[in-house]
């Protein structure tokens, strides 16, 4: 950057909005996030001595992901270069290569890429860095909000460490929120505005562990407050259009609050399931965390009793993410009734625990012969797949056959209830179960 250049963006500074002004400049100033960046992790250990890992920094949105990458590049002696996935293609990776070389081999720099929203690349695109990031020439952070073991390419996951980012804890919101009001060079102090204790911790619960949600708040609530000089509660609910209810999603009516949703679809009572539910989402609660309670629900508490709970589940949470507010938020009430109304069962959870239970006591047990993969003619010399019985030449598609581990044979894990179509389900086991015992 030249001087001329570095004038005019410190020129535009004061039109940022408030969120990117707060945005710490070093970890000192960072709030949150203590186990990845606090005194004696891994990410604060590797700035302090100036050995910087590839990484995948995956967490919720304004968790600190970006605001963790610049300060490793400012922290350190690299040169650093910061695009998203959503404008840049392999052109642009090749460009960034040829550059990393030139500072390698002209200033003895290493190159630090940051890639936003990583999830976003193809498989080709993620190719691209993978020499590179195995040779050192570059240090890859990668940003995302999804799962990177689904959207991360398992060659390019093999060479990063996944660091996972938490929403931010409310008092780490308010810490941000109160620095924000008082800080005169980047913040709202020359405005001369306040805001109440009960207004500031009001505008970190609905943020939702968003620093971002919460600056952009803040900042709305300033510029309304500009006559009276105090945020206050009202002020927030009109900056936020949320109702201020008591709800504390960092405390017990939080966790009471779900416990009613979930236990009044357990009992079957569609009536204090949508009360609930309405409860949460009118007093700012994140919807998609309701999906998620909802689609376990499904599992958990219904399971084959009625497969389609799990669908009608995974619909609304589908169903919220392409409407968005507020027309998202009826798919929800309607999963919520079918889920509190469906046959329920438990034997999927019992099945899941008694799995894990076996696992962990017996290891890995060796697959039977007669049921292992035999692609090479050395794998049926060796009896790999040998005595297998294909079941569809048999009566019904079904034939006597052990599936599991010797040491587990005869064993059984599923128990499915009397109800639903788990009744239907049962009938099936019996028969089927009856017939390996004849044989």
């Amino acid at each position: 950057m030249d001087l001329f250049e570095y004038h005019a963006k410190k020129a535009l500074d004061p039109f940022k909005p408030l969120a990117e002004r707060m945005r710490p400049c070093s970890l000192n100033e960072f709030s949150g996030q203590r186990h990845i960046v606090g005194k004696g992790s891994l990410i604060r250990n590797a700035i302090e001595n100036d050995k910087i890992f590839s990484m995948i920094l995956w967490g919720p949105p304004g968790s600190g992901k970006t605001t963790i990458a610049r300060i490793i590049t400012r922290e350190t002696s690299s040169h650093f270069v910061e695009f998203s996935a959503v404008l840049s293609g392999v052109k642009q990776i090749r460009s960034v290569i040829d550059e990393a070389k030139k500072q390698q081999s002209y200033f003895n720099k290493r190159t630090i890429l940051f890639v936003d929203e990583i999830h976003r690349f193809n498989k080709a695109q993620q190719d691209a860095f993978l020499h590179p990031v195995e040779t050192g020439l570059i240090t890859l952070i990668g940003a995302t909000t999804e799962n990177p073991s689904f959207e991360v390419i398992a060659a390019l996951l093999s060479r990063c460490r996944v660091i996972t980012l938490k929403p931010l804890l409310v008092e780490d919101i308010m810490i941000l929120l109160k620095k924000a009001v008082l800080d005169k060079k980047r913040g709202l102090g020359n405005i001369g505005v306040n805001i109440k204790d009960d207004a500031l911790k009001l505008l970190a619960d609905i943020a939702d562990g968003d620093a971002r949600k919460g600056l952009n708040g803040l900042e709305a609530a300033a510029f309304m407050a500009e006559k009276t000089e105090t945020i206050t509660i009202q002020i927030i609910e009109s900056a936020m259009q949320k109702k201020g209810l008591k709800y504390d999603k960092e405390g017990d009516e939080h966790y009471n609050i779900i416990s009613a949703f979930h236990k009044s679809m357990r009992g079957s009572n569609p009536d204090a399931a949508v009360y609930w539910l309405g409860r949460m989402l009118f007093a700012g609660e994140d919807p998609l965390y309701i999906a998620r309670r909802m689609v376990r629900f499904a599992s958990e508490d219904i399971g084959m009793a009625d497969p389609n709970a799990l669908g009608m589940a995974l619909g609304a949470k589908e169903a919220f993410e392409f409407l968005g507010h507020p027309e998202g938020e009826l798919p929800l009430f309607q999963a919520a009734v079918y889920l509190a109304t469906a046959p329920k069962s438990n034997s999927i959870y019992r099945t899941f625990k008694a799995i894990g239970q076996v696992i962990e006591k017996t290891g890995a047990l060796p697959v039977p012969m007669h049921i292992r993969n035999a692609p090479t003619k050395l794998m049926k010399n060796m009896g790999y797949g040998a005595g297998y019985k294909y079941a569809h030449d048999y009566d019904d598609a079904y034939v006597p056959q052990e599936y599991l581990p010797d040491e587990l044979k005869g064993r059984t894990y599923f128990t499915p209830a009397n109800r639903g179509y788990e009744k239907i389900i049962k009938q099936r086991l019996d028969i089927w179960r009856k017939m390996n015992k004849i044989e």
